[in-house]
């Protein structure tokens, strides 16, 4: 969760981000020694935490980036057969039926799966994914113009259409992108089959903006954001994350005493994402014990503040920050597995033809 997140301001923070996990040389995952994990662009661990690993597990550790989470799990299928590593990150529940039903991951009961709470477990009878954060997919605004322009942020999906935040939204591409896709699927969820159409055509006519990505949209578009400001974002009202709000106090060079951005808590979508033994992966031994690492409380805990999302371990610590600057959505919208398996694919394709044409 992705976040999707304020990856360019962690580095030189103590942070291992995509780019650079442990060994940075072309190793091949056929050596026994490297395990190699492909993920989106939002991952990062703490340098200390991932050396732990590779102390105690005797494996390097190499990581690939692969854009954003839609477009790493469309390459990671399309190269399923002679994969790019051994295990996947970031797969989350919109695009997990995708990955299934291609094929994408061989099975395997991760260490500590017990202490996984069922809600997260969305392929418990065959494990061929296990889930590792959690966190919610909101509008997130700009609490500087709102207070200027003396506007009430909106507070729901139905707000966003209101004439009065014409032309303020940005938003990820559904087809590219998990958080465009997750926000797609809660307007569906709330509007339901029938009446997501109709709503899409509203935002069409009131302006909203599509780019393809997470960062696109956040670092490039969104008023709110310290990098959007330097970028000259003009939008001051993005899908982004719950957790969202932290991150700009935190990586903030002075440290604000309350978040500049704030959450429209009626538009939150629940997003878990997982990891998995890639099939046809060379190191499927490194590859095990690297998604057990997953599920210990040393990366759990290390994870909300690199990744911005919730641990899902039963004891594992929320930082302080989380629940100061970001609690977590009250009453996100939800979706059944069974039902974006159903529906996305049809959605996402009405969707493109409705809004990007």
């Amino acid at each position: 969760m992705h976040n999707k997140t304020f990856v360019a301001l962690a580095v030189g923070l103590g942070l291992v981000t995509l780019s650079a996990c442990g060994s940075t040389d072309a190793t091949s995952s056929a050596d026994s020694k490297t395990v190699t994990l492909v993920s989106h662009d939002s991952w990062a661990v703490s340098t200390n935490v991932v050396k732990d690993f590779e102390k105690q597990s005797g494996y390097k550790v190499r990581v690939l980036k692969d854009g954003d989470a839609g477009q790493a799990v469309n390459k990671a299928i399309l190269t399923k057969d002679n994969p790019q590593g051994d295990v996947f990150f970031g797969v989350d529940n919109t695009l997990l039926s995708r990955a299934l039903d291609n094929g994408l991951f061989q099975p395997y009961a991760a260490k500590g799966l017990d202490t996984v709470g069922a809600a997260y477990q969305l392929d418990k009878d065959k494990h061929r994914v296990t889930p590792v954060d959690s966190g919610d997919i909101c509008v997130n605004y700009d609490k500087a113009y709102f207070s200027e322009h003396k506007l009430t942020p909106p507070q729901s999906y139905a707000d966003l259409a209101k004439p009065q935040y014409k032309n303020l939204l940005v938003t990820e591409n559904a087809a590219t992108s998990s958080p465009g896709l997750g926000f797609l699927l809660g307007s569906a969820a709330q509007f339901g089959d029938n009446g997501w159409q109709a709503y899409w055509k509203k935002l069409k006519a009131n302006g909203v903006k599509v780019v393809d990505g997470w960062e696109t949209a956040y670092y490039q578009e969104f008023s709110g954001s310290s990098e959007g400001k330097k970028a000259g974002g003009d939008r001051p009202l993005v899908v982004s994350y719950a957790s969202s709000p932290p991150a700009e106090v935190i990586y903030a060079k002075k440290r604000p005493s309350t978040a500049p951005t704030g959450v429209s808590n009626g538009t939150c979508f629940r997003q878990i994402e997982f990891a998995g033994l890639l099939s046809n992966a060379k190191n499927t031994k490194g590859g095990k014990a690297f998604i057990d690492f997953l599920l210990t409380k040393e990366f759990q805990q290390d994870m909300p503040l690199n990744m911005f999302v919730y641990p899902v371990v039963d004891g594992a610590k929320v930082p302080a920050e989380f629940t100061e600057y970001g609690p977590a959505a009250k009453n996100p919208a939800t979706m059944a597995p069974g039902t974006i398996a159903a529906n996305r694919d049809q959605w996402v394709k009405s969707w493109t033809s409705l809004v990007l044409k």
